[in-house]
Formats: structure tokens, C-alpha cells, sequence
């Protein structure tokens, strides 16, 4: 009987840890690694504002990719070169889509009316989806 009544304890309390612990989780981490241009700043505007809408529910960290903390940033992460935007999450910049194909967050996002070079193949939007699915898995 009293086996049974620690082991019973022993489960509640292990429920109250993981319980306590999805709560506390840390939001997800959004940086932002890019250049401090006009071109870059603009295209990047959108995604800004609506991380700013956020508040605490998301990490926001801006890292200037020609310093040399950009440099280094971009090297974990198996980049290197003249790159104008990376976009990590929970230090990620590739990330699956639903519909199974690759969304890689890298340089200029998809912006209408901009010229070749500066348009992308990712959305504020595709970063919206990542950042939801994040939020939902505990």
C-alpha cells in the first residue's frame, strides 16, 4: 500500500513538472541576420512590423550581417558569402513546409514588384507558419 502511494506520488508530481515545464517554455527565437541597407531594410519591413506586434511571444534578435558577429552567426550555420538576409528560427533557417516542399529563409523575401535580384522565394508569411507551429508544439 505504501509503495502504491509513493509510486502515486511519484506520477503527480512528475504531471506537475511537465505541466510547469511547457508553460515556462521559452518563446521561440527569431534573429534576424542582414545588412543595415536601405534595399534590405525595406524588404524587411513587414516581417519587422509584425514581429513587433508580438510582444513577449517571440525572441527578437537583429544581427548586422557584415560585423564580425554576423560572420560568425552565419558560419554555425553552414553559410558564408554576400548574403543580404538570413532569417533564423531556434537557429534554423531551413524549415519544411506543409505541403512537404523546402522553405529556406535566405536572402531577399518574395516581394511584388521588386526586381530579380531582390526577389525572393519566402514570405512574412512562410516565417507566420514556422513561427505558429512552433508556438503550438509544447
Amino acid at each position: 500500500m505504501k509503495t502504491r502511494r509513493h509510486f502515486l506520488a511519484a506520477l503527480a508530481a512528475s504531471a506537475l513538472t511537465l505541466a510547469a515545464g511547457n508553460a515556462l517554455a521559452a518563446p521561440p527565437t527569431v534573429e534576424i541576420v542582414a545588412m543595415p541597407h536601405p534595399p534590405v531594410k525595406m524588404a524587411l519591413a513587414p516581417l519587422r512590423e509584425w514581429l513587433a506586434e508580438q510582444g513577449g511571444k517571440l525572441k527578437v534578435v537583429e544581427i548586422d550581417v557584415e560585423s564580425a558577429q554576423g560572420e560568425k552567426r552565419l558560419a554555425a550555420v553552414g553559410l558564408a558569402g554576400h548574403i543580404p538576409i538570413v532569417i533564423l528560427i531556434d537557429g534554423q533557417y531551413r524549415h519544411p513546409r506543409k505541403d512537404g516542399s523546402a522553405l529556406a529563409l535566405v536572402n531577399f523575401p518574395a516581394i511584388k514588384g521588386a526586381p530579380p535580384g531582390v526577389r525572393g522565394e519566402w514570405t512574412t508569411a512562410d516565417v507566420q507558419a514556422v513561427l505558429a507551429e512552433r508556438m503550438k508544439k509544447p
